[in-house]
C-alpha cells in the first residue's frame, strides 16, 4: 500500500511563475513532508551526499560529503545522522556551519536551526533523493592537518525521488584528502578549467530566500558546462537546462532568489571548484542566442570561488554515460557557425534520388533565395522539428535522445549557388532526420524552415598541387567545389562501402573529370557489385578494394590536404600527415 502524506506542501511563487512559463497544466506538488521510507533507505545506500547551506552573508554554497554507503542513516523519525571525514579548512559549506570550532564542541541549533539542503545519490545506480530540512546538532573535530571529522544531525523535513536522467555512472570509493587551496582569485588557472571542461555533472544548492532550499545535481556529456568568461574582471558560466520532471524547484528559487552555489568535483583527482553567484534565467531567443540549439539555460556570475586540490574525501570510477546525454551545446562566442533565429524561410522538398541503399540526394528550392545565398563549401541548417517532434514526456527509453533533440540539423550543401534558389544534399540515413527524409514521397510537398547557411570549408588551391581525403558522403564539399578547382593538381582519395558503389558511380557521371582525379579504396565484398566495378574501372578512377594505409599517402607532394571524414578516421590520417598542412570539416555544430 503506498503510503499517504496529509500535509501538502504547495508549490512557491517562483515555481508556479516557471510552470506558468511553460504552460505546465496544474499538478500536486510530489515533495513529501518527512523522510519517506524510500529516502530513508537510498540515503543508506548513497555513497555521497551534496550538502548545501547558506553563509553569514545568505550566499548558498555546495559541497560533497562522504566515500562509501552508510555514513548517513535516519537516527530517529525524520532525523538523519551523518559521520563521516571531511576537508575541514577551505569548504565552504562546513565553514559555514562550524566556523573555527574543530574541537571536537557540539553545536546546538536554536529556534528552527539552520537550512540544510541535500541529494543522496548513488551514481553507479542512477538513484538520487532531495532532502531539506534544519540542523539539530553537530561538532568538527580536527584529525589531521586540513582534516577533520564531522558528525551533523538534521531534522529532515521534505524529500523527494528524483528520474535518473542525465546521470552518469561511477563507482565511488573512499580516499583521504590532502588539501591544498589553489586559489580563490580570478581568472581560474588551466587546471581549473581543464576541470570545468571536463566534468560530465555538478552539484547546485539554491535557495527560495530564507523559507525553503533545494540540492541537486545537473549532468551530460563531458564539456556541457561553458565557460563564458573568464578573467580578472569576472568568472561566468553557463549550462542548458534539459527536459526534467517540469517541477522546476532549482529554477523556481532562482526566479525568486537568484543566486546558487555550484561544486563541480575531479572524480580522478580529487580536485573540487567551489563558486556561488548571482544567476540568470535564459528562455527562448536569449537562451539560443547565447547557447547554441538551447531554449532554456542558466547564466551564473561568479561572486565568490575556491579551488582546491585533493580536496574530496572519494574518488569516482567512470562507468556508462547516461544515453539521455545529447551533444554538446557550443556558446555562440565559441562556434562562429551557430546560426541565429530562423528567417521565415521555407525549403521545399522538389526530388529525391537514392543512389545507394544508404545514401540519397535531395534537392530543395528556398522560398525567397534572395534571402538566402550560399557559398560553395557551406552547410545548410533545416529545422524538422514540427514534423518530428513529438511534445514533452519525461522519460522516453525507446530513443533518450530525443528528449532533448530541437531537430535542428546541418548538411553540408553539395551543389553550386546557380542563382535558381534551389540546393542539394546528400544523406547517409543514420538517424531519425534522416530516416525521415529518406521515407519522403516527394509529391508530398515536404516544407521545412531553413534557419541558415553557414560555415566556411573551402578548397583552396592557387594552382598548387594539393590532396583531399573523403570518407563516405564526406564528399560533399568537394562536389560542391569541384567546378571551381584544377582537378588536374588535385589528389582525390575516396574510402567507400561496396554497398555504395552507386554513389560513387552517380558522383563520377555527373564529373568525369573528378574521376580521373581520383583513388578509390572499396571495403567489403563487391560480389554483387561486380558490374559496378567494371563500369568504374573505365571512368579512370583507380580502384582498390581495400582499405586506405599509410603508404598510399606517403608519397603525394600535395602541398595542402582536406580531410572530410569521420572523427576516428580523421585523427589516424593526421598522425600519417604529421608536418603537412591539413584542414578539415569539424561537425561539432
Amino acid at each position: 500500500m503506498a503510503a499517504i502524506y496529509n500535509a501538502e506542501i504547495q508549490f512557491h511563487s517562483g515555481e508556479q511563475e516557471m510552470h506558468k512559463l511553460f504552460k505546465i497544466p496544474n499538478r500536486d506538488n510530489p515533495t513529501a513532508p518527512l523522510l519517506t521510507p524510500y529516502a530513508a533507505n537510498l540515503l543508506v545506500q548513497s555513497p555521497i551526499i551534496a550538502l548545501g547551506t547558506l553563509d553569514g552573508e545568505g550566499k548558498p554554497w555546495t559541497t560533497i560529503l562522504g566515500g562509501e554507503s552508510g555514513f548517513s542513516q535516519p537516527v530517529a523519525q525524520s532525523i538523519i545522522g551523518l559521520n563521516t571525514t571531511v576537508e575541514r579548512v577551505h569548504d565552504p559549506v562546513i565553514s559555514a556551519i562550524f566556523g573555527d570550532k574543530v574541537n571536537g564542541e557540539i553545536i546546538k541549533e536554536t529556534e528552527t536551526g539552520r537550512m540544510i539542503s541535500a541529494l543522496a545519490i548513488d551514481l553507479e545506480h542512477r538513484k538520487r533523493v532531495k532532502l531539506y530540512g534544519h540542523m539539530v546538532a553537530g561538532a568538527l573535530s580536527a584529525t589531521e592537518d586540513g582534516i577533520g571529522n564531522v558528525q551533523l544531525v538534521v531534522k529532515i523535513e521534505q524529500s523527494l525521488g528524483n528520474c535518473p536522467k542525465y546521470l552518469n555512472k561511477k563507482r565511488i570509493r573512499p580516499c583521504v584528502p590532502r588539501p591544498t587551496l589553489v586559489t580563490t582569485e580570478l581568472p581560474l588557472p588551466k587546471e581549473a578549467t581543464e576541470l570545468l571542461t571536463k566534468a560530465d555533472l555538478f552539484f547546485i544548492s539554491s535557495s527560495n530566500h530564507e523559507s525553503d532550499m533545494d540540492t541537486n545535481i545537473r549532468g551530460g556529456p563531458p564539456g556541457f558546462l561553458r565557460i563564458l568568461e573568464n578573467d580578472e574582471q569576472g568568472l561566468a558560466l553557463v549550462w542548458p537546462e534539459y527536459s526534467g520532471n517540469r517541477l522546476y524547484q532549482t529554477l523556481g528559487n532562482l526566479r525568486e532568489t537568484p543566486q546558487a552555489g555550484l561544486t563541480i568535483p575531479d572524480f580522478d583527482t580529487g580536485d573540487v571548484i567551489y563558486v556561488t553567484g548571482t544567476t540568470q534565467i535564459l528562455v527562448g531567443k536569449s537562451a539560443s542566442g547565447l547557447i547554441a540549439h538551447t531554449n532554456l539555460a542558466v547564466k551564473l556570475q561568479v561572486k565568490a570561488l575556491r579551488f582546491v586540490s585533493s580536496g574530496l574525501a572519494f574518488r569516482g570510477e567512470a562507468g556508462e554515460p547516461s544515453p539521455y546525454n545529447p551533444p554538446v551545446r557550443y556558446l555562440s562566442i565559441e562556434d562562429s557557425r551557430t546560426l541565429g533565429e530562423g528567417q521565415n524561410t521555407q525549403a521545399a522538398l522538389i526530388s529525391k534520388d537514392i543512389l545507394s541503399p544508404t545514401i540519397a540526394r535531395l534537392r530543395f528550392r528556398v522560398s525567397d533565395p534572395a534571402k538566402s545565398t550560399w557559398k560553395s563549401g557551406q552547410y545548410v541548417a533545416l529545422s524538422f522539428q514540427d514534423e518530428l517532434d513529438m511534445g514533452y514526456s519525461h522519460m522516453r527509453d525507446n530513443a533518450p535522445r530525443s528528449l532533448n533533440d530541437d531537430f535542428l540539423r546541418t548538411f553540408t550543401v553539395s551543389s553550386r549557388d546557380d542563382g535558381s534558389g534551389e540546393f542539394d544534399i546528400t544523406i547517409r540515413n543514420v538517424g531519425v532526420v534522416t530516416d525521415f527524409l529518406f521515407k519522403q514521397n516527394v509529391r508530398s510537398g515536404l516544407e521545412v524552415s531553413l534557419q541558415g547557411f553557414g560555415g566556411d570549408f573551402y578548397i583552396e588551391q592557387n594552382d598548387e598541387r594539393i590532396a583531399f581525403v573523403a570518407g563516405g558522403v564526406g564528399v560533399t564539399p568537394l562536389l560542391a567545389q569541384a567546378q571551381d578547382l584544377n582537378l588536374r593538381l588535385l589528389t582525390f582519395y575516396w574510402t567507400v562501402k561496396a554497398d555504395d558503389l552507386g554513389f560513387v558511380k552517380d558522383t563520377f557521371d555527373r564529373n568525369s573529370e573528378l574521376a580521373r582525379s581520383a583513388k578509390l579504396y572499396v571495403t567489403g565484398a563487391i560480389n554483387h557489385q561486380r558490374e559496378l566495378w567494371r563500369e568504374l574501372e573505365s571512368s579512370g578512377a583507380i580502384l582498390e578494394n581495400r582499405r586506405l594505409v599509410a603508404s598510399d599517402l606517403s608519397r603525394d607532394e600535395a602541398l595542402k590536404w582536406y580531410l572530410c571524414t569521420s572523427p576516428a578516421l580523421r585523427t589516424v590520417l593526421l598522425g600519417w600527415l604529421t608536418g603537412k598542412q591539413s584542414f578539415y570539416e569539424d561537425f561539432n555544430y
